[in-house]
């Protein structure tokens, strides 16, 4: 009887095993040894080489790897995933900022003839910027009103795709929300600053 381990790799879990000794198999198979060790990876191979050969000079050793190396060798597939995932969701951020100043600055200029009476009829700048960060402010409400049911429906999904990640992370969906609502709020406040340095007459002449 042994103690419970991880035989296939980190993603197939523990299953029920028997082992058979190795001089009782009736067929012919590799064997693998795991060698705890105070040395590093380099000496210790050079070691483990050199104490086979003292017992079998003709014993092949190939393949040899730290714990480390090859749990890396295991998840490369998943960390490629994740890299990918992480460039694209940052593009899509850049993405989603220019797209919303762009479409704020489109606004303030076909309102600029409103925003330019507004101030000539004594609103303050701190008023005609809290009107345009408003209507950003409702985009970013619909979007996460979109975003947030869609983002919960795909995260079962990517999770059966990459080990470790869980599908209801609070923390990693807050801090998504804070980034999100603050890239929001920097692509509206620069067209909504640019609305409140509006020179009213000229806003009234303006075609």
């Amino acid at each position: 009887m042994v103690g419970d381990s991880l035989y296939e790799g980190p993603r197939e879990g523990v299953h029920r095993q028997a082992f058979l000794p190795y001089l009782h198999v009736e067929y012919p198979a590799g064997v693998a040894f795991y060698v705890r060790t105070s040395l590093d990876s380099h000496s210790m191979f050079a070691s483990l080489r050199g104490k086979v050969r003292e017992l079998d000079a003709a014993m092949p050793v190939y393949q040899m790897k730290t714990l480390e190396r090859q749990l890396d060798e295991r998840l490369s597939t998943e960390r490629l995933i994740a890299t990918l995932s992480a460039a694209f969701g940052v593009l899509a951020t850049v993405l989603a900022a220019i797209g919303l100043y762009g479409v704020m600055a489109f606004v303030v200029a076909r309102r600029t003839k409103e925003i330019g009476l507004r101030m000539a009829l004594g609103a303050p700048q701190g008023q005609v910027v809290w009107m345009v960060m408003r209507e950003t402010l409702a985009l970013v409400v619909v979007g996460l009103a979109i975003g947030i049911p869609a983002a919960l429906l795909l995260s079962k999904y990517v999770s059966t795709q990459l080990f470790g990640v869980k599908s209801t992370d609070i923390a990693a969906a807050a801090a998504a929300l804070v980034i999100l609502s603050v890239v929001a709020a920097g692509a509206g406040f620069l067209p909504a600053r640019r609305a409140s340095e509006i020179d009213p007459i000229q806003a009234l002449r303006y075609e």
